[in-house]
C-alpha cells in the first residue's frame, strides 16, 4: 500500500524523532534529519492558518505554517498533522488532505500538505515554538513578515488553493478486467472494489499515477455502479462516493464528470478501458487511465 510523498532516507547517528540539522553542499542548514512537513490548512471563510514563530526559533518572529521535522518512517501527512496538533491544537478529524507539494533538494525535503477544514476550530499556541496562531485572509498574507521558505513558496501555493482532483471509477469495466469469477457475484465484486478504493482516499496516491500536478494527492473518488453491481454496498468513508446508474453506466460516468467540473474540480480523471467512453470524457476535458493503475495502487 502507498506510504506518502518523499520518504527521506535515515541518516547515520540520527534519532527516530528526526530533530537535527541537515547541511547542504552550499552550507545552508535545514531542520529535520528525515525531512520536514508543514500543514497548509484552508478555511473557506477565514483563510489559512499561520504560526507566528517564537523569536528564539530559526527565522524567529516570522510567520509560516505549523510544521517541523518528520519522524523516521513517517509520511508527510502524518508529520504535518502531528506537528500541527502539537503546535496549533488542530483537532483530530477536523481537516481532510487534498494534495502535497514537495520541495526536494535531494539531501533534504519539505512537504507542504494542503488540507481543507471540515469542522471549524479555534487554533491556539500549544507549545513554546509559537507566539500566536491565527487565521489570515488570503489577501493579507503578503503583508506579514513571512518565513523565507514559505514566502518563496506562497505565490505558487496560493494559485493552487482552488485545485481539486476527482477520480471517477467505471466499476463494471475495472471489475471486468480481472478474470476472477466476478460474473458469479457482480455486487460482491463491486463491493470488493469499493473497499479497495477506500484506503486510497485516506492514504493518497502519487500524482504521476493520474497525471496530476504536485507530488501527492488525496483525490475524491466516485465509484459508478451499473446493472447487478448496483446492489453493492460500500464503506461509509470520507472521500469515496458511490453512484448508482439508473440506466447506461457510460452515461452515468459522463454525468459524474459534468458534476465534478460544475463543482469546481480542476482535474477529473476517469478510470476505464472503454475506448468509446474515454473518447467522450476526453472531449469534455477530463483525463482517463486504464484499470491497471487503480489495480496496482489498491491491490484489488
Amino acid at each position: 500500500m502507498v506510504s506518502g510523498p518523499v520518504d527521506s532516507p535515515p541518516r547515520r547517528g540520527s534519532s527516530d524523532s528526526g530533530d537535527g540539522w541537515v547541511e547542504g553542499p552550499d552550507g545552508r542548514r535545514f531542520w529535520g534529519l528525515f525531512g520536514a512537513a508543514g500543514l497548509l490548512a484552508l478555511d473557506p471563510e477565514r483563510g489559512i492558518l499561520l504560526q507566528h514563530r517564537a523569536v528564539w526559533s530559526h527565522f524567529g518572529g516570522t510567520w509560516g505554517l505549523p510544521g517541523g521535522a518528520r519522524h523516521q518512517g513517517e509520511s508527510a501527512l502524518e508529520g504535518a498533522l502531528r506537528e500541527a496538533t502539537e503546535e496549533a491544537g488542530v483537532p483530530d478529524g477536523a481537516v481532510r488532505p487534498r494534495f502535497a507539494s514537495v520541495l526536494d533538494l535531494g539531501y533534504w525535503s519539505y512537504a507542504t500538505v494542503l488540507v481543507d477544514v471540515l469542522e471549524p476550530f479555534d487554533a491556539r499556541a500549544t507549545d513554546p515554538e509559537s507566539i500566536e496562531l491565527k487565521w489570515v485572509a488570503l489577501a493579507d498574507v503578503d503583508a506579514l513578515p513571512l518565513h523565507p521558505g514559505f514566502e518563496a513558496a506562497w505565490p505558487a501555493l496560493r494559485e493552487s488553493l482552488t485545485r481539486r482532483a476527482v477520480v471517477i471509477v467505471d466499476a463494471a469495466n475495472v471489475v471486468g478486467s480481472r478474470p476472477d469469477g466476478w460474473w458469479k457475484d457482480r455486487a460482491g465484486a463491486a463491493e470488493r472494489l469499493i473497499a479497495a478504493v477506500a484506503p486510497l482516499a485516506a492514504e493518497g496516491v502519487p500524482a504521476p499515477a493520474f497525471d496530476l500536478p504536485e507530488s501527492w494527492w488525496w483525490p475524491e473518488f466516485v465509484v459508478v455502479l451499473e446493472g447487478e453491481g448496483r446492489d453493492a454496498t460500500g464503506p461509509d468513508t470520507s472521500g469515496v462516493t458511490v453512484a448508482r446508474a439508473e440506466g447506461s453506466g457510460d452515461d452515468a460516468v459522463v454525468e459524474q464528470v459534468e458534476r465534478a467540473f460544475d463543482a469546481g474540480a480542476e482535474h477529473v480523471v476517469v478510470v476505464t478501458a472503454d475506448r468509446g467512453l474515454s473518447d467522450r470524457v476526453e472531449r469534455m476535458g477530463a483525463g482517463f487511465t486504464g484499470p491497471r493503475v487503480l489495480l496496482e495502487l489498491s491491490g484489488y
